[in-house]
């Protein structure tokens, strides 16, 4: 099941996040996320629009829109590869005509993810924060654009 995030929710979300992060961006120094759990928790969530996904009970993984930018789509290691990152990204699909995203470049099995997702390469730059590549994706939802 997917819904809105609640306050119950943010530890979750954020261990969430601090975990896939540091497994899936190995090349980034650890260090760099964990000092990015405070502005996580008290920015970046609070200033999106953030949906949860639950199984059995449990918060198992999210995506945070902030306008048309799929700025977060993270689900716990113990539960990748069970297709919830599919059934987020169809939900943030609903929610928005086309959707943008980054990804690191280093970061293949997102970058494979995405594509088999719709999502097409727009541009390569350099991440502001880490100095490493990223691709910039668009996703145009087919049903809005016949409209």
């Amino acid at each position: 099941m997917i819904r809105a995030l609640t306050s119950a929710d943010i530890d979750t979300v954020i261990d969430i996040w601090l975990t896939a992060s540091i497994e899936s961006h190995h090349f980034v120094e650890k260090e760099y996320w964990h000092s990015q759990v405070n502005i996580m928790r008290d920015v970046y969530i609070p200033n999106s629009a953030t949906y949860v996904f639950v199984l059995n009970s449990k918060v198992v993984g999210f995506y945070s829109l902030l306008e048309n930018m799929l700025a977060a789509i993270f689900i716990a290691p113990a539960f990748q590869n069970q297709k919830i990152g599919t059934q987020l990204i169809e939900h943030a699909k609903q929610q928005s005509d086309a959707l943008t995203l980054n990804v690191y470049k280093q970061n293949n099995a997102s970058y494979q993810f995405y594509l088999s997702q719709g999502f097409t390469l727009l541009s390569e730059q350099l991440c502001e924060h880490t100095g490493h590549p990223t691709y910039s994706m668009v996703s145009v939802t087919l049903e809005r654009e016949s409209k």
